[in-house]
């Protein structure tokens, strides 16, 4: 079967479903798009604007969560990202569904409000993992890029500072779950809730090993490398590093762009 995984790059969602496919070992290809530019193809494989969407030859499955489900029903149990178990299993998609709405909202929010007038990090990092037409075309675009993202996403001054509110309780949360000794959110098994904690958190401390070329440390404007180091220094922020380091794996999307 054909997959082709239709994503924005440098999304954490679409970061999300890359990772999963990737542990899986199923053959897909990446088809990055900026933002707009992806509805004819989403549309096609049976979704309505977002990505990503995971296409087949014919339909596919829209949705980081669904596509996280669909890829289990392609592997044995053990290696299934959600356990057979009931309450486990209730567990890890309660813990998972908290991240979507809770923690990748705000993480990106915070993330872009300091990355949006940042031209020349937007122009080497946002075009990653796209075809030579898009990033040919990228910088007439950014102007009404930034205003999309801007007000779809409600990135605001405001807003970011009640998101900082959320990711600490958040983070407080998960610090609390590891403090019986536990590897994992949920006991001694890498499951959705921690492959997705991870990869909506990412962009709050910036791991070596995501999927695509993240803005490194030294090229952030200092706000943002004064969180980054004030979130990596968290248990939770350590969690996702840990997990990056020894679950993430090779993604092929991830190689360095030119200065």
């Amino acid at each position: 079967m054909l997959l082709r995984l239709i994503t924005f790059p440098i999304s954490h969602f679409c970061e999300k479903a890359r990772w999963a496919l990737d542990r899986s070992g199923l053959d897909y290809r990446e088809v990055g798009y900026l933002p707009m530019l992806q509805i004819p193809a989403v549309r096609r494989a049976g979704g309505s604007r977002q990505v990503p969407v995971l296409a087949f030859e014919k339909g596919g499955v829209a949705d980081s969560t669904r596509i996280l489900h669909w890829i289990d029903t392609q592997l044995d149990e053990p290696r299934r990202l959600f356990p057979e178990e009931p309450k486990l299993r209730h567990e890890v998609e309660e813990l998972e569904t908290l991240f979507d709405r809770k923690l990748g909202p705000a993480a990106r929010r915070v993330a872009y409000l300091h990355l949006l007038p940042e031209t020349a990090l937007l122009k080497r990092y946002l075009v990653h993992g796209l075809p030579g037409w898009q990033k040919r075309i990228f910088p007439a675009l950014l102007p009404p890029l930034r205003a999309l993202i801007r007000t779809g996403l409600k990135v605001t001054p405001e807003n970011a500072a009640r998101d900082e509110e959320k990711l600490r309780l958040l983070f407080d949360e998960v610090a609390r779950r590891l403090s019986d000794g536990r590897r994992y959110l949920t006991g001694d098994r890498f499951t959705a809730a921690d492959l997705t904690f991870a990869a909506l958190g990412a962009p709050l401390v910036a791991p070596d090993e995501y999927g695509v070329p993240l803005p490194v440390r030294s090229e952030q404007p200092q706000v943002l490398r004064e969180k980054l180091d004030r979130y990596r220094a968290t248990r939770a922020g350590q969690l996702i590093l840990r997990l990056y380091a020894e679950e993430r794996g090779v993604s092929p999307m991830r190689k360095l762009p030119p200065p």
